[in-house]
């Protein structure tokens, strides 16, 4: 079929208040229907549309997204909204290999074959009835239109994605590469990939052993004790180690540094790995494990699969009763091999249970047993079983289970003699920075984004390292400055590749991910009243929502409501729901919190300028912004916070430069910019070229002035900026410019008659004509010099 213009989809769901979101969009596509329906009589091909339709709405269901539109012969399938996961490009791509299969195997009289296109991008969705789009609900972006254009250029019964979606999914499928190819309606090629189906890899643990990984940072004291467990267990004491920590946290790699350490001792390694996916699916990684120790392969037949099970379980002289429950358990059909199982559904499951319990303890008096079970906040309840009779098993045999999970997991072994509890905390700054290192190898990465990163991970190494890797690979240096030059927004946006990690957890939060927003918006920290002035909840309500927040991990809370202050635990929770709300609203929000501010929290007004520039400016109201950020410089100047006051100096400027003129605002560029000079003159140095730039810019505003006839009133400005200029011509050795302006510098003292800008007037005038190598000679004014003035101090 023709790829229609997708840009705006009708969503099948509840209404939604419109969000912009990262969203994974698959588009497929029923090949060679227009022949079809000219075959087949109408009711026939109504028939196969219909089980067609019918197929995918399963299909997705399965994988937890939803069919957003049937457009005649193909659909539109969205991933991501309105509950994002943490595996969304992953479960899409999951769900267009099944359903190209599925599809395929449709009884029908002629056979059928689609294809599919998937994308990832940021798109605007939700409730668009009262909008212009007049859509009941609607994706509204480019997202929709790349999948179907890239769906377009795939072959019947295959999927191709373009790069960000290949990117987040990771190693968990193999890929041809297409290359760039032209997308109409783009402006550059695209990067498209062919799926060419799954690899075994099926955990970020499993993927981090497949690949080159950084170095193990700041894990000295958890690897010695995991260490010293594993001493223990080789000894025939065995132990458990419960390791948790938040997503990102590292439990992953600190897995696979353990593997790494024993790789050269003779040990048996067992990996179960539990998937978000798979919760419900019975003894999951336990099958995974298996199905991965006797080295099945895709391409396998079930006659090939039986017979690697038989040499695996040989190993350790397997029972065939045992082996007979391992083959049903992996589904593999009953050739005459193995005696039948007989017995009723829960028996078989003990019996199931036993068997696999008993092939542990086969293998610990074969080797040591190390087994890793990755992920246990997502396992299935017949493999949790599973794991407590292992831990039974540990006390007296040769193994170690390391098992990981996240907070919110509450295993029932903790307090047991043979089981250790380690908490993974966050990496420190100089670690992060080393992290940050290894990532960035040879190339170059600007110090301030450096810190940005080091800030804004909070000490969490994924997070760090995903962001590095996302301003690496952005398009060149130029795209960093540019941000850079955005201040005071983050200089790194939240990479793709966290969005959906971040923005599942925010929509499990249900209506409390309105205050999240809201507190999002005043800041990384908030107090509970001017959340409240802003929010306008019913108290209740408010309390509620808050509580869910902090107990989802997300907020910290000091001190007792109302007098209580909040903190988002990291910094880029806070950037994933602030860049949830649509720019309208978000201005709105923030003129809001702006306006409350300065009526009812006049304190934090007149103590934090800043605080108020920051929200008119993400308000778009630049007339309040820029006089605020000028009087936050100069506040910061008059306290010797330099750093900032060049910055906020900076932010005024820039703004009052998008300003119609006006005498008022002129007079205001003029005392800003002169500020500005001798700010950076102590924090770059007079010579820097950015001082020149800011000295230069000064003198244009007053020569603008003077020609207008708006000289300013007060004289001091002037001087500033003639002292500016002298000083930087002075510093670079341009004797004639220096000359002149000191010239201009005395005459003008001369004129005031006022003792200090006299003194320094002759004083730039002796060190220049010392600097020229020229006598003095007497001038008519008031005060003597001595014929051997030094240079004034310029230092730094």
């Amino acid at each position: 079929m023709r790829a229609a213009s997708p840009a705006v989809v009708p969503l099948a769901r509840d209404s939604r208040p419109i969000e912009r979101r990262q969203l994974t969009v698959l588009f497929c596509d029923l090949v060679g229907s227009t022949a079809l329906s000219a075959r087949l009589d109408p009711e026939d091909f109504s028939a196969i549309i219909a089980d067609y339709r019918r197929c995918i709405t399963e299909i997705i269901a399965s994988f937890d997204g939803f069919v957003a539109r049937h457009h005649g012969d193909g659909a539109i399938v969205c991933f991501g909204y309105p509950q994002a996961h943490e595996d969304d490009a992953e479960r899409a791509v999951q769900a267009s290999l099944a359903l190209v299969q599925a599809i395929a195997a449709l009884p029908a009289k002629e056979k059928l074959s689609a294809r599919v296109g998937i994308a990832t991008g940021v798109a605007i969705v939700g409730d668009m009835s009262d909008s212009a789009i007049s859509e009941e609900h609607g994706i509204l972006g480019d997202t929709p239109n790349l999948a179907a254009r890239l769906q377009s250029l795939a072959r019947p019964g295959s999927v191709v994605i373009s790069g960000r979606t290949k990117t987040i999914a990771g190693p968990q499928f193999e890929y041809l590469d297409l290359g760039k190819v032209e997308i109409k309606g783009s402006a550059k090629p695209v990067a498209a990939w062919q799926v060419a189906g799954k690899t075994t890899v099926t955990s970020r643990s499993h993927a981090l052993q497949s690949c080159d990984v950084l170095p193990l940072i700041g894990r000295d004291e958890e690897m010695e004790l995991i260490l010293s467990r594993w001493k223990r267990a080789k000894g025939g004491e065995g132990q458990v180690v419960l390791l948790s920590g938040e997503a990102g946290i590292g439990k992953s790699r600190l897995a696979v540094a353990l593997l790494e350490q024993l790789a050269r001792e003779p040990h048996i390694r067992l990996q179960y790995f539990c998937s978000p996916q798979h919760t419900d699916s019975t003894l999951y990684p336990v099958i995974g494990e298996m199905s991965r120790a006797a080295g099945f392969a895709h391409d396998d037949s079930q006659q090939a699969k039986a017979d690697k099970l038989d040499a695996l379980l040989a190993q350790s002289s397997t029972p065939s009763e045992h082996a007979a429950l391992f083959a049903e358990m992996l589904s593999l059909p009953s050739d005459g091999r193995y005696p039948p199982v007989e017995v009723e559904p829960q028996l078989r499951r003990e019996k199931t249970l036993k068997a696999l319990g008993s092939h542990i303890e086969a293998l610990a008096r074969i080797h040591p047993v190390l087994m890793i079970f990755e992920d246990a906040h997502w396992t299935d309840p017949t493999s949790l079983e599973f794991f407590a009779r292992a831990v039974d098993l540990a006390v007296n045999r040769r193994l170690l289970i390391l098992v990981t999970f996240r907070p919110e997991f509450r295993p029932s072994w903790i307090g047991r003699p043979h089981v250790s509890e380690l908490t993974l905390h966050r990496l420190t700054p100089c670690d992060i920075h080393s992290l940050i290192e290894g990532v960035v190898g040879d190339r170059s990465l600007p110090a301030d984004i450096r810190q940005d990163i080091i800030e804004r991970t909070d000490g969490i190494p994924l997070f760090a390292e995903e962001m590095t890797k996302a301003v690496l690979d952005a398009e060149g240096e130029s795209d960093v400055q540019r941000a850079c030059a955005a201040a005071p927004t983050p200089v790194v946006a939240v990479p793709a590749s966290l969005q959906a990690s971040l923005m599942s957890r925010l929509d499990r939060l249900g209506p409390a991910k309105d205050v999240a927003q809201v507190g999002a918006a005043i800041g990384r920290e908030f107090p509970h009243m001017l959340l409240a002035a802003v929010a306008r909840k019913p108290e209740a309500e408010l309390d509620a929502d808050l509580h869910r927040l902090i107990a989802a991990g997300l907020l910290f809370r000091q001190g007792i409501p109302p007098h209580a202050s909040y903190l988002f635990k990291h910094a880029l929770v806070q950037d994933a729901a602030y860049s949830t709300l649509l720019r309208e609203p978000r201005r709105a929000l923030n003129a809001r919190i702006a306006e409350i501010l300065e009526s009812q929290f006049p304190e934090i007004a007149e103590s934090q300028p800043e605080l108020l520039a920051r929200h008119y400016t993400k308000a778009d109201l630049i007339a309040k912004s820029a006089y605020l950020w000028g009087k936050a410089g100069l506040r910061s100047q008059e306290r010797s916070a330099l750093i900032e006051a060049a910055e906020q100096l900076g932010q005024a400027l820039a703004q009052l430069a998008t300003l119609p003129s006006t005498p008022d605002l002129r007079r205001e560029q003029i005392i800003l910019q002169v500020a500005l000079v001798n700010t950076l003159m102590h924090v770059k140095g007079y010579g820097a070229p950015e001082t020149k730039t800011a000295v230069a810019q000064a003198r244009a505003f007053i020569e603008q002035a003077e020609q207008l006839g708006e000289s300013p009133d007060d004289p001091s400005l002037l001087l500033s900026a003639l002292f500016g200029q002298w000083i930087v011509n002075f510093i670079n050795f341009d004797g004639d410019a220096a000359r002149e302006l000191a010239s201009r510098f005395l005459e003008l003292g001369e004129k005031e008659g006022a003792a200090v800008p006299l003194l320094i007037g002759h004083r730039t005038m002796a060190s220049t004509l010392a600097l020229r190598g020229i006598s003095l000679k007497p001038r008519r004014t008031t005060m003597e010099l001595s014929p051997s003035i030094a240079p004034p101090n310029t230092g730094d």
